[in-house]
C-alpha cells in the first residue's frame, strides 16, 4: 500500500510495540501529529508541558517495561530541549527513540526557521542517529533504530525526518524487525559491536559511539563463546580466582537488571557465600530483604557494603562501570582484591580499573557458567562479619524523628513491593538509595550517570503509566522539583495517582553539604530563599496536596487518604543541615569515610 512518510512511521512505531509516546507537537511535525490523530485509537500521545518533560517520561517509561520508550519533537528548540534527557539516557544505558522533525531537506543548511542540525548536536550522546533523504528508506531506518536503541548496551537512537520526507509517499510493506546483532547502514550491512555501536557514519546515518567501541588488544571472553569456556583463558583465569578466594564479595550494576540477571546474581552468592554490594543504578536487582545485601555501595553508599568490598580479596563486578562515585580512589579500591569485571560493553573493561580479569558478554549467561563451573563454598567467619557489619549499619535513628530517613521508611511502609518510585537528584535520592528498601526489578527511575535534577517527575509521568497507572512516588527536593514542575499540568491532565513527596529544606542541599565540608561554610547561592507555597502551587495545576510536619501526620495522609485520579503533593518540611551519611569524600577510601556529624 502506498502511504506518506508521516504513516510510515506511525505503522512502524505501532509494530514494534509502541502503544505510547511523548512528545509536543509543532510545525515540521504536524504530518507526523496528523497521522497520530488518524491512528489515535491503536497509538496513544501524551503531550507534556515541556519536551524534556516528554524525553525524561519516555526515559521512566522505558526502564519500567524494559522496551525502548519514544518521544517526538519539532525541530529547532523543540529538538534541543530533548538534549538533556537523551544524555540520561546515554549515560544510564535506557532504550529510547527520539524522533525529531526537521525543515524540508532543500532548506536544510540554509539557516532556515527553527532549523537545528540536531544530528551533529545529539552525536555524542546517541548509540546513533540518522537523518532520513528518501522516504522508501525509513522505514528500514525506523526499523534499524528500534533494534540499536535495545540491542546489547542499550541506549538512546535519534532519527530525524525532514518535513518533506513526512509528506512524501511510497510503497510500504510491513516486513521483519531488524535482528539485534546486524543492521543496515547508508546501504550495507554492520555488525553490532558487544557494546551495540557501531562505526557507521555518513549522513544517513550518523554514528555516536563516543569512544564505547572494543579495545584493540583487549583480552576478553564473548557471551558467544562461552560454550567453549575451556578453551578460554579468561573464564579460567576468573573460575581459578573464585575457587581460591576466600573472602569473595559481588558488585551488581544495572547492567544486572537490563540483562534480566538478577536470579542469577543471587544463585552465584548464594553458591559462594559471597555479600552483595549494589551500584544505584543496579539497586533493584536483589531484593532488600535478601540477607547478603548489603546495600548500596560507593560515596553515600551503606557503611557495610563499604568495609566489606575494602576486606574482599575478590570482587565480582557485573553491569558496573567504576564510576568515580562508586570507586574513590582507585588504587585504595582494589588494592585488596582481585576484580572479574563482567560487562557487555567491551569499552568499559579495563576503562576506569586497569588490572582485571575481563569477561565481555551478556552478564546473565556467563553468571551462569560461572555458578555451573564452580563447587559450594561456605565461610562461616566471613559470613559472621559481613552480618556484623550490616548490624552494626542498620542500627537506627530516633524513630521518632521527623527526619527523611524516617519520612522514606513511612512512604514505604504504605507502599507494595512493585510500586514504582522515581527520584530527583541530590541529598533526597541519597536518603531514598539508603533507606527505602527496594524489592522487585524495575521499580526505580533516578538519573545516575548525568545527575540531572528536574528528571524525576516526567520520569514518574512514564512510569506510572507504564506501570498501568498504579500509585507512583516520586522523592524530590526543592530545588529539582522547580525545575520541571510544570509537568505537574501532565499528570493533572492525564488523572495520573502521583504521590510527590517533597524534602523541603530550603537550599540546594547536596551542594551546601558539600560548601559545609569543604569550603569552610561559605553557603554561596545555595540558600533558595524562596516564598513558593509548593501546596497551593500544586492547587493550581489541579492537583492538591498539604505541608505535613510530623510522621503522625504523614501516616494519617498516607493511610487512604490519597486521591487516585491525581497527583497529590506533600511538602514535608526538614532542617537545612540535614546531612547524607555515610560520605566518603571525592578521591578518598574508606579510610576516610565520614559517618556522622
Amino acid at each position: 500500500m502506498v502511504l506518506t512518510g508521516a504513516q510510515i512511521l506511525v505503522e512502524e512505531l505501532i509494530r514494534h510495540g509502541t502503544d505510547t509516546v511523548f512528545g509536543y507537537p509543532g510545525g515540521t511535525v504536524l504530518d507526523i501529529y496528523d497521522a497520530l490523530y488518524v491512528s489515535r485509537k491503536r497509538i496513544k500521545h501524551v503531550t507534556t508541558a515541556h519536551e524534556q518533560g516528554a524525553v525524561h517520561a519516555a526515559d521512566g517509561f522505558a526502564r519500567v517495561t524494559g522496551r525502548p520508550g519514544v518521544v517526538i519533537s519539532t525541530s529547532g528548540p523543540g529538538a534541543t530541549n530533548l538534549v538533556t534527557g537523551i544524555a540520561n539516557a546515554y549515560l544510564d544505558s535506557v532504550p529510547l527513540v527520539a524522533v525529531t522533525g526537521n525543515v524540508a531537506a532543500p532548506l536544510l543548511g540554509k539557516d532556515s526557521f527553527q532549523e537545528v542540525d540536531i544530528v551533529g548536536v545529539t552525536q555524542p550522546i546517541v548509540k546513533h542517529n540518522f537523518i532520513v533523504h528518501d522516504v522508501r528508506k525509513l522505514a528500514d531506518t525506523v526499523r534499524e533504530a528500534f533494534a540499536l536503541a535495545a540491542s546489547d548496551r542499550k541506549g538512546p537512537v535519534l532519527v530525524d525526518i525532514p518535513k518533506n520526507i513526512q509528506r512524501d509517499e511510497c510503497e510500504y510493506e510491513a516486513g521483519e524487525s531488524r535482528c539485534q546483532d546486524e543492521v543496515d547502514v547508508d546501504g550495507r550491512t554492520v555488525q553490532m559491536s558487544a557494546n551495540g555501536r557501531t562505526d557507521a557514519g555518513g549522513q544517513e546515518g550518523q554514528a555516536g559511539t563516543n569512544g564505547r567501541m572494543p579495545k584493540a588488544g583487549a583480552v576478553a571472553c564473548h557471551s558467544e563463546n562461552l560454550q567453549g569456556k575451556n578453551e578460554l583463558p579468561c573464564i579460567d583465569r576468573a573460575l581459578e580466582a573464585i575457587r581460591s578466594c576466600e573472602r569473595p564479595y559481588i558488585y551488581c550494576g544495572g547492567g544486572v537488571v537490563s540483562a534480566g540477571a538478577e536470579n542469577e546474581v543471587l544463585a552465584l552468592s548464594k553458591k559462594l557465600s559471597a555479600p552483595i554490594g549494589l551500584s544505584m543504578m543496579g539497586l533493584t536487582a536483589i531484593p532488600e530483604s535478601y540477607e547478603l545485601n548489603l546495600g548500596m555501595s560507593g560515596m553515600h553508599g551503606k557503611y557495610a557494603a563499604t568495609l566489606t568490598q575494602s576486606k574482599a580479596d575478590l570482587m565480582i563486578a557485573a553491569g558496573v562501570r567504576f564510576s568515580d562515585r562508586a570507586t574513590g580512589d582507585i588504587a585504595e579500591y582494589t588494592k585488596n582484591c582481585t576484580v572479574i569485571h563482567i560487562d557487555i560493553d567491551e569499552a568499559e573493561l579495563g576503562k576506569n580499573i586497569p588490572e582485571i580479569i575481563e569477561l565481555c558478554g551478556d552478564a546473565k549467561q556467563i553468571l551462569r557458567t560461572l555458578t555451573d563451573s564452580i563447587q559450594e563454598k561456605w565461610n562461616e567467619e566471613w559470613v559472621k562479619k559481613i552480618l556484623m557489619y550490616k548490624a552494626a549499619d542498620n542500627a537506627g535513628e530516633n524513630a521518632e524523628r521527623f527526619s527523611p530517613a524516617n519520612i522514606i521508611r513511612t512512604v514505604r511502609k504504605f507502599s507494595k513491593d512493585d510500586t514504582v518510585v522515581a527520584t530527583d537528584v541530590g541529598q533526597h535520592q541519597m536518603w531514598v538509595m539508603q533507606h527505602y528498601g527496594f524489592t522487585k526489578p524495575r521499580t526505580l527511575l533516578t538519573s545516575g550517570g548525568l545527575g540531572a535534577m528536574g528528571y524525576g517527575l516526567g520520569a514518574s509521568i512514564g512510569g506510572c503509566l507504564a506501570s498501568g497507572r498504579n500509585r507512583t512516588v516520586l522523592f524530590t527536593g526543592d530545588g529539582s522539583f522547580g525545575m520541571n514542575l510544570t509537568e505537574l499540568a501532565t499528570a493533572v491532565s492525564q488523572g495520573l495517582p502521583l504521590t510527590v513527596v517533597l524534602l523541603n529544606n530550603g537550599t540546594l542541599g547536596m551542594v551546601r553539604q558539600w560548601q559545609g565540608f569543604f569550603y569552610s561554610e561559605r553557603y554561596s547561592c545555595t540558600t533558595l530563599e524562596r516564598k513558593t507555597d509548593f501546596v497551593a502551587l500544586a492547587k493550581a495545576f489541579g492537583a492538591d496536596g498539604c505541608r505535613v510536619d510530623s510522621l503522625a501526620e504523614l501516616e494519617a495522609v498516607l493511610d487512604g487518604n490519597l486521591p487516585e485520579g491525581g497527583p497529590f503533593v506533600l511538602d514535608c518540611r526538614i532542617d537545612i543541615d540535614e546531612k547524607v551519611f555515610p560520605m566518603i569524600p571525592p578521591g578518598g577510601s574508606v579510610k576516610d569515610i565520614m559517618i556522622g556529624a
